[in-house]
């Protein structure tokens, strides 16, 4: 008899009487469409329940526009069914997001019957399945559950080939089989996985037992082999579950937000921050190379889906805000997977005449462009200023000087600048650069000149290249400075509006937000009446099954401006993408596109992490400006991190308390409010309170200065 080894107690939480755990999603029946089954995965390895194949980080097979995630057959592929004869049992589907496990049960007066299924969070290259049995009071007879295990190891995209059993695991590797580029990566994937019988049987004698299945993944077999091990050795001290669900439990502690408010909105954030979190590399994995998120995350990619797996702007400035402001570490390791492709951006640039790098508008393993229509690749140059403005966002959170004087970012920055520079032509006429020949964000146009958006963020990437540049002592280029100041981006000054682009029409039909991202994440300067017009002027004509991030934009807009009924319209929209039982988002509210759409969750996080908080993150300071609907009477993020700090924030209507649970000894903190200018120092272990107010939080003045 073995045990699965027991959760730890800290991981549940207790509830109410009667009080439904906004984490914890369960159903009697699987939705009917499988391509919103629940996903396991970690930063590493990751699939759908039930489904037949998984995919490993990085691993694509095709060549440019064609490579796509390579399909891995999966020994997870398990479904028990109900014992023949006897009780007919109750079924039971669960998602539990605070340990990262899905559950089926079956329940019957005679026995209770549970198959889990994770993605190791700590051991990133493994996933693994259990079966427990455990007969009732009073019962004897032996328990059989069939296990349905369509297992074939053959895949489209590898030359699989079957080498020697290791330790009682069967063993598969192979190659993919097309480069991306000519002469580029093709990773070998070898697997260790332990074998399905077609049943278990609790016997007689037996009150208990439970059965563990292993599946090892790595890109060499001698990694595969130690993981499997590290799996077995787990595994026999009954660890195994235990040792990644509290690995969940210590990234839960690191970041949570709750919030007192209406049920799906607790069960939206928990579902959201769940499969974010389940795409970012864990805290301690040191020498793992992180290859970016795609719009569906590990679990999906697969040739004609979501994307192919490719990753877009959808990771810097829709997903990486969230995880930046919880986990650093993570944020740098997506910062390096762009380090890692500049080679490829730098050739972008060049291949279409231009100076620098361009990154591509989808990425896989080189950084070449791999987008499966040219006009975006050639078109939607806004991707290059969103990889710069991470950058931006990561370095005044933390001020890791490292990741730009040794790690490359400094290499990135200034290659950007140069591509921007290069990319801008000069008008006579209007005396100031233009950006001609664009996609803008909202895709139903093209061929436009000066995107206000592409524009915006163009400028933005060379103010930041220009004051970095400071920072390090290093000379910046005059063109830098003149083509920031000198960009053009278009206003309606009788309107007091920014037209998309150059001879839009008010009215015009727009695809997604595009404009009113001006406002919020770029902070473009304006007045709060251009920021309202922007608002009024694009909320009815953009795309109302559009992408499912549209809205939250809206939001974050209306509860900057204070308008809370407006914003709580907009974010009730996104609610329209989240599919029931275990809230997969889906791109559009028709339910097309891309599944799994961690793009509309990162946009919806953000409603929620920097519309209700008003967290800005500036130059110089993290400011606050809480908001938050009727509906919502306390909201609580534990774990921002800013400058080495760990912070928690509590907030009502009426009071704001910020706590502080870890504080390097430099720099000291303090809160300044906006209006009194009253200072409150910041230190360890302590907390503040104030009446609810903007304000910031910045480095304290160094006494004697």
């Amino acid at each position: 008899m073995s045990s699965c080894g027991a959760d730890p107690p800290e991981l549940w939480l207790e509830m109410a009487d009667g009080e439904e755990d906004p984490a914890v999603f369960t159903s009697t029946c699987l939705p009917s469409d499988p391509r919103l089954l629940a996903t396991v995965t970690n930063a590493y390895l990751g699939t759908r329940v039930y489904r037949d194949i998984l995919h490993v980080n990085g691993v694509y097979n095709g060549a440019a526009g064609d490579t796509h995630r390579a399909d891995i057959p999966s020994p997870l592929h398990v479904r028990m069914t109900v014992p023949d004869g006897g009780d007919m049992p109750v079924e039971t589907f669960t998602l539990n997001t605070r340990t990262g496990t899905f559950s089926h049960k079956l329940q019957s007066p005679s026995y209770t019957a549970t198959h889990q299924i994770y993605a190791h969070h700590s051991l990133i290259h493994l996933m693994a399945f259990s079966i427990t049995i455990r007969r009732s009071a009073g019962t004897s007879q032996p328990i059989t559950v069939h296990l349905q295990t369509p297992f074939v190891p053959k895949s489209q995209d590898l030359d699989l080939q079957q080498g020697p059993d290791f330790q009682g695991a069967h063993y598969i590797y192979g190659q993919t089989l097309v480069p991306e580029v000519e002469g580029g990566p093709q990773p070998t994937v070898h697997m260790l996985w332990t074998p399905v019988p077609q049943a278990v049987t609790l016997h007689e004698e037996e009150q208990e037992q439970c059965w563990e299945f292993l599946t090892a993944v790595a890109e060499s077999k001698e990694e595969a082999k130690r993981s499997y091990t590290e799996g077995l050795a787990h595994v026999a001290a009954g660890s195994l579950h235990s040792s990644h669900t509290r690995a969940w439990a210590a990234l839960w502690r690191g970041c949570c937000v709750d919030l007192e408010g209406p049920l799906p909105l607790r069960q939206a954030v928990y579902g959201c921050l769940y499969y974010l979190l389940s795409a970012i590399p864990p805290q301690d994995t040191s020498g793992f190379r992180f290859h970016g998120i795609s719009p569906g995350g590990l679990s999906n990619g697969t040739q004609g889906e979501d994307y192919w797996g490719h990753v877009f702007w959808d990771q810097d400035t829709w997903m990486y805000p969230n995880i930046l402001l919880f986990y650093p570490k993570a944020a740098r390791a997506i910062l390096e997977y762009r380090i890692g492709t500049l080679e490829g951006a730098l050739l972008n640039a060049q291949e279409q005449g231009y100076k620098g790098a361009k990154f591509p508008w989808e990425s896989a393993a080189t950084g070449r462009e791999v987008c499966p229509e040219e006009i975006y690749g050639a078109q939607e140059i806004h991707i290059t200023g969103d990889v710069l403005m991470a950058f931006e966002q990561y370095y005044y959170t933390t001020q890791d000087q490292k990741l730009f004087r040794m790690d490359g970012g400094w290499e990135l920055v200034s290659a950007v600048a140069q591509y921007w520079c290069s990319r801008m032509v000069w008008s006579e006429v209007e005396q100031c650069y233009h950006i001609r020949g664009v996609m803008p964000p909202d895709e139903y146009h093209h061929q436009v000149d000066n995107s206000a958006y592409t524009n915006a963020v163009a400028q933005r990437s060379l103010n930041f290249a220009a004051s970095i540049a400071r920072d390090f002592l290093i000379p910046v280029p005059e063109e830098w400075v003149e083509c920031a100041k000198k960009l053009k981006v278009p206003f309606d000054a009788v309107r007091k509006y920014h037209p998309e682009y150059d001879g839009y029409s008010p009215g015009e039909p727009v695809k997604q937000a595009d404009v009113v991202l001006l406002g919020f994440p770029l902070m473009h300067p304006m007045h709060p009446e251009v920021r309202r017009n922007d608002l009024m002027m694009y909320e009815p004509v953009t795309e109302l099954s559009g992408p499912a991030m549209t809205w939250s934009m809206f939001a974050v807009g209306w509860l900057e401006l204070k308008e809370m009924e407006r914003a709580q319209g907009q974010l009730n929209k996104c609610f329209n993408n989240i599919t029931e039982p275990f809230k997969i988002w889906v791109e559009n509210s028709d339910g097309s596109g891309a599944v799994n759409f961690l793009t509309g969750m990162g946009g919806f996080l953000q409603v929620i992490l920097f519309g209700y908080t008003g967290f800005r993150i500036t130059k110089t300071s993290l400011h606050f400006d809480p908001a938050f609907p009727s509906d919502v009477n306390k909201l609580e993020v534990t774990g921002v991190s800013y400058l080495g700090s760990k912070l928690k924030f509590s907030i009502t209507k009426e009071e704001m308390r910020i706590g502080v649970t870890k504080c390097p000894l430099h720099p000291a903190l303090e809160v300044v409010l906006e209006e009194s200018g009253r200072r409150f120092p910041l230190h360890e272990g302590q907390s503040i309170s104030f009446p609810t107010a903007a304000g910031c939080i910045q480095r304290a003045p160094t006494e004697g200065l």
